[in-house]
């Protein structure tokens, strides 16, 4: 069949959570919070999008209100705020000022693709802005190993152990930006990446928090979650899924993490937790794990899991009678895996974003 008579590729997911989450205010809340919170990641998550679906008023929408609400309107200038929501007194606003250095990630990534795509100087140029201030605030030079992003800046985070957080570090955003910034610590913290992730997964599951050790020059379980993986950590298969077949470093990752993959070809049920030095496990996953694990079973041939996991998810959407809505986080992750596994977008050799806007259905837009 000739590319031109190829079926367009639907796009009702992203309308849907768009029409339920993404508020006309640019704000995407989490309606499973009492405080009916809006997060940096979840800001992020939804601009990426945007960019993935060439929606360029949602787009817009979305960085103006973290612009204005999680950066007090200089978003060059400093980084967001990860949590807005309503007060104890019942007034809105930020509740926790501290930056998270994975929102701020996406958020430098998607403008900086954004940019490049569209054509818009503007987004470029504040992308690398807030990259720089990334760079500047949550990267530390941890004793025995060398330069790190920390989950938030540096100036709240202290050894000897070294909190981090696995699922923070997309390495395709790491190789983009090693083209954008050459001189920046990019390169030395993908390596250092993908030393963690294979020395933090002794069963082949990742966790969803460890650390470094200065005494032992060690990546140690977390001293406060300490072997747990769960909901933070089912995005570390995610990314290395939807690595580029060229990447290096691919191969490797998808080794270290074979704790789903083994699970899975068992025909044995995903947990909700797992004991990373222990293996047990415990509870059922949600359907978003099956979402996030899309591109981890087509990046490695595993046709008869995916197809058991697309499976769940068809079962699960269209319920009899209709089912409750899935929470935010549930919504994303299937957002992430399933719009990768269509082909609307990738990930190139050096983590350039590669939409297939071409095929794109027309977006029913979000009233």
């Amino acid at each position: 069949m000739h590319a031109a008579t190829l079926p367009c590729l639907p796009t009702d997911d992203w309308t849907r959570f768009a029409e339920r989450h993404l508020q006309r205010d640019g704000r995407i809340i989490d309606f499973d919070a009492p405080e009916q919170h809006s997060t940096s990641e979840g800001q992020s998550y939804a601009l990426f999008f945007a960019l993935v679906h060439n929606d360029r008023p949602a787009f817009d929408r979305i960085l103006q209100w973290t612009a204005a609400n999680l950066a007090d309107g200089q978003l060059a200038e400093r980084l967001p705020a990860w949590h807005w929501g309503r007060k104890p007194d019942g007034r809105w606003g930020v509740l926790d000022a501290t930056p998270a250095s994975d929102a701020d990630l996406w958020i430098a990534y998607t403008l900086i693709e954004a940019g490049r795509l569209w054509n818009h100087a503007a987004y470029r140029a504040l992308g690398r802005s807030v990259l720089a201030n990334a760079a500047r605030e949550e990267v530390a030079t941890l004793p025995g190993l060398g330069l790190m992003l920390l989950p938030w800046p540096r100036a709240i985070a202290s050894g000897p152990l070294w909190r981090l957080n696995p699922s923070y570090l997309p390495l395709q955003l790491l190789r983009r930006f090693q083209q954008e910034d050459p001189p920046g610590p990019w390169d030395e913290i993908a390596r250092h990446t993908q030393r963690m992730t294979e020395a933090t997964a002794p069963r082949g599951f990742a966790p969803d928090w460890c650390a470094w050790s200065e005494k032992d020059r060690a990546f140690v379980p977390d001293p406060e979650k300490p072997t747990v993986g769960s909901y933070d950590a089912i995005r570390v298969y995610l990314w290395a899924g939807m690595l580029h077949a060229q990447e290096p470093a691919r191969a490797a990752l998808l080794h270290a993490l074979g704790g789903p993959r083994a699970l899975l070809l068992k025909k044995a049920a995903l947990p909700e937790y797992v004991d990373t030095d222990t293996g047990a496990m415990r509870g059922a996953a949600p359907v978003g794990f099956a979402g996030a694990l899309l591109p981890y079973l087509q990046a490695q041939d595993l046709q008869a899991p995916l197809d058991v996991q697309l499976a769940r998810i068809r079962e699960r959407m269209a319920g009899t009678p209709a089912p409750a809505p899935l929470p935010y986080y549930e919504r994303m992750l299937l957002l992430f895996g399933q719009a990768w596994l269509d082909g609307r977008y990738a990930f190139g050799r050096n983590g350039e974003l590669q939409p297939d806007w071409r095929r794109l259905c027309a977006p029913r837009r979000p009233a």
